[in-house]
């Protein structure tokens, strides 16, 4: 029986990363093409009287799991 894929070969690969590295290489050297930048939510404002941390039972875990 023939397999209906042809098997892999070095020389396909090795045009295959020439093809997307010289892809790459277009896009970055393409004037005024530019990446989306990614939004970050905004960090919670710090509490007024303190108290950001406090020692819950998911944090008493942790500290348990990190003991060696």
């Amino acid at each position: 029986m023939q397999d209906s894929q042809p098997k892999p070969s070095r020389r396909g690969f090795f045009f295959g990363a020439a093809a997307t590295g010289a892809a790459a290489a277009v896009a970055v050297a393409l004037p005024g093409v530019r990446a989306p930048q990614a939004s970050l939510p905004e960090p919670k404002p710090a509490p007024e009287k303190g108290g950001g941390y406090s020692l819950s039972d998911h944090v008493k875990h942790y500290y348990r799991t990190t003991r060696i």
